[in-house]
């Protein structure tokens, strides 16, 4: 089985590379973020064809999650199940073929200290509560997304130039790691525990052909999948060409 998490920054813009990238890689799981478009506006029929069901949690213009399958999704829940009234898309979950599935889109936070920065890390908190309330960790479950955090500075090419900032902050990490910690093995991690992989570039002054950039994209597993994990890779290629994301789509492999 191989399960992917790919930040496609406007899923319409980049639909034929979505296309042509699904047809290349054959994953079995997809778990999409930033889709930028509502649900009736979401290219379910083009991705239909190419062989994928398609749970969809999307919002206008901004944020939206969806859960990519080749097995046709289950149980689908959108948002945080929690008694916050909170408009942005960024979470959705389903079940395919026997795995709970989590698609996060994990707010940027604007600037440190900042209202938006406030609301990052009480997402992140809902996020814990979330599980906490709606999932076990003895359960194949995975968590997959576009976190807006890296976790360590061997996964900052600057990490002088990130300090500080919502991406690197600690107040971010340690929220991050409230989450990992509700029962979770970050895959990517455990096959390259060295560092210095990325998966987010930013788009100006040639990041990417500098390689300087930041793993934002993780693959949470709990214990019983991450067992089953064989390998893990930012498919690094599918940030070169015409008018890419600006991340690159990690993928994991796990045995059946």
């Amino acid at each position: 089985m191989k399960i992917a998490t790919w930040n496609v920054n406007s899923i319409r813009a980049r639909l034929e590379r979505a296309l042509a990238w699904l047809a290349r890689q054959q994953p079995d799981i997809v778990c999409l973020q930033e889709l930028k478009c509502v649900d009736d506006a979401f290219p379910a029929d083009a991705l239909r064809q190419a062989g994928y069901h398609s749970a969809v949690h999307g919002q206008k213009t901004y944020n939206g999650v969806a859960v990519l399958s080749r097995a046709e999704p289950a149980h689908v829940e959108v948002g945080l199940s929690d008694d916050i009234d909170d408009p942005q898309a960024r979470l959705i979950g389903a079940e395919v073929a026997g795995v709970r599935v989590l698609s996060a889109y994990v707010p940027n936070g604007a600037v440190v200290g900042s209202d938006k920065y406030a609301y990052k890390l009480e997402w992140l908190l809902r996020l814990r509560e979330h599980l906490d309330r709606r999932c076990e960790p003895s359960q194949p479950l995975i968590l997959c997304g576009d976190f807006n955090v890296a976790r360590f500075d061997d996964e900052v090419a600057s990490p002088d130039q990130w300090a500080g900032t919502v991406l690197c902050h600690h107040a971010a990490r340690e929220a991050l790691e409230q989450v990992r910690q509700w029962g979770f093995v970050d895959v990517f991690r455990e096959h390259h525990p060295q560092g210095g992989l990325y998966s987010w570039w930013d788009y100006r002054a040639g990041a990417f052909h500098r390689n300087d950039g930041l793993r934002l994209d993780h693959i949470l597993a709990t214990e019983p999948l991450a067992a089953r994990c064989t390998a893990a890779e930012v498919d690094r290629d599918e940030r070169k060409g015409t008018k890419p994301s600006d991340h690159a789509p990690v993928l994991a492999a796990f045995q059946d």
